[in-house]
């Protein structure tokens, strides 16, 4: 049989797409493998299943704010789990056990669950846009393990492309046009020369989620004002924030040790995705005191104790890029083995020599405005006709989360200290 390393041609990468809306938020992740010369659940129903994926890409982000108290953090979970997926089906010994271990899930096992939620997450029923895209870069001549390309190709919809690693600048501009043309423009410079070790890099994973939506809600242009926002530092400056007096579904809860917090769903018009809100609920709370109390069972019970309200939100206006490392958030959690060049098993890849991980990183943006990708503050020409209404009013750092409601899955999620 013949292997993808002697397939010609290019490679017909999977995009599928929906409806046009105005949210961009481009969330591609890459991972760079390269070589060197040296509790599971068995039954799973598709909820269950994203809610470990989910789970595992929040706990990352925990791990990842812990470093970053006062910077924007931007994470994509379910692109995290996607990845390590791709990766947990080339993975042998004890390398699969770690990551099957952390993921909580076989991917082998959970195949048919993951391709129908995928397909769920760019059904042509959410309206508004989301796609996913998967492929992997191969080097030239390097022979890669048949049944490893073709369950990436039948869950993950990953094709497969051939790249000459040994000129590292040709190779960056391939996977860098990959993942601009993936992300409609948005990010074109995930990859640099320096990622790329020349003879010994073998290949490289890449996964890519883009999501346009337009809000449920809109908010009108005339409305955004600037109003000050109260960094994680304690500095006060003005942000253009957008405004409107509208019907929410909102709530408070509190952590464990009794710190509360507020939350506000914000839907996108298709009713399948919303972003949600959370900041605390007094301003002398850090952000960072709830973060560790966040999980997808705590956004479920939100649901259960939302109320509808007739609310003025104001919401900051802001883009946000954020570039990450997600090595040793990953080693934090278990997953070692497969960075280590000596003990590393990806003998599922390929046979003829031995992997390990160089590099798992994550490059991130969101726009949120008017329209739905970014976000926005109060009318006052509405609060003045209007009796007082309850505010919610996002002038300091906050959490947000976008969620396809149908499986549960957090597609983006991230920190905002700075508009």
């Amino acid at each position: 049989m013949g292997t993808p390393a002697d397939r010609t041609g290019p490679p017909q990468f999977c995009r599928l797409s929906l409806l046009e809306g105005t949210m961009s938020c481009h969330f591609p992740l890459f991972l760079l493998a390269t070589v060197t010369l040296p509790p599971v659940y068995s039954e799973l129903s598709p909820l269950f299943l994203e809610e470990l994926g989910s789970n595992l890409g929040i706990q990352v982000f925990n791990q990842i704010v812990k470093s970053r108290p006062h910077e924007n953090v931007v994470v994509s979970p379910h692109g995290i789990a996607s990845i390590l997926g791709m990766l947990q089906l080339g993975a042998d010994g004890k390398t699969k056990k770690q990551l099957t271990a952390v993921m909580r899930y076989s991917v082998k096992r959970a195949g048919k669950l993951l391709k129908k939620i995928n397909k769920s997450i760019v059904s042509k029923k959410n309206k508004d846009i989301v796609t996913v895209a998967n492929a992997m870069f191969v080097e030239n001549g390097f022979k890669t393990e048949v049944p490893f390309v073709t369950k990436n190709e039948d869950v993950f919809q990953c094709q497969v492309q051939n790249v000459n690693f040994e000129d590292p600048d040709s190779a960056c501009d391939l996977i860098n046009v990959w993942v601009k043309n993936e992300t409609s423009g948005m990010i074109d410079d995930i990859l640099s020369p320096d990622h790329i070790r020349g003879q010994l890099t073998r290949l490289v994973l890449v996964n890519a989620i883009y999501f346009k939506g337009l809000w449920k809600s809109r908010f009108q242009p005339e409305n955004t004002k600037k109003r000050l926002f109260v960094a994680s530092n304690g500095t006060s400056y003005p942000v253009a924030m957008l405004a409107q007096l509208s019907v929410f579904l909102c709530g408070s809860t509190s952590t464990p040790n009794g710190l509360w917090y507020n939350f506000i769903e914000l839907p996108y018009h298709g009713d399948s995705i919303s972003m949600f809100i959370a900041l605390p609920t007094e301003s002398s709370t850090p952000l960072s005191a709830i973060i560790p109390y966040i999980n997808t069972k705590t956004i479920d019970s939100w649901m259960s104790i939302m109320v509808t309200k007739r609310v003025q939100v104001v919401l900051p206006k802001f883009t946000a890029v954020a570039e990450t490392d997600l090595k040793d958030p990953l080693k934090a959690f278990g997953i070692t083995e497969m960075f280590d060049p000596l003990k590393a098993n990806f003998s599922k890849i390929t046979r003829s020599e031995n992997l390990h991980v160089s590099h798992i990183l994550q490059k991130a943006k969101i726009e949120v405005s008017e329209d739905g990708t970014k976000a926005s503050a109060a009318t006052s020409a509405i609060l003045i006709a209007r009796s007082s209404p309850p505010w919610f009013i996002v002038d300091r750092p906050f959490l947000f989360f976008i969620r396809h409601s149908p499986t549960g899955a957090i597609l983006f999620m991230g920190q905002i200290n700075k508009p």
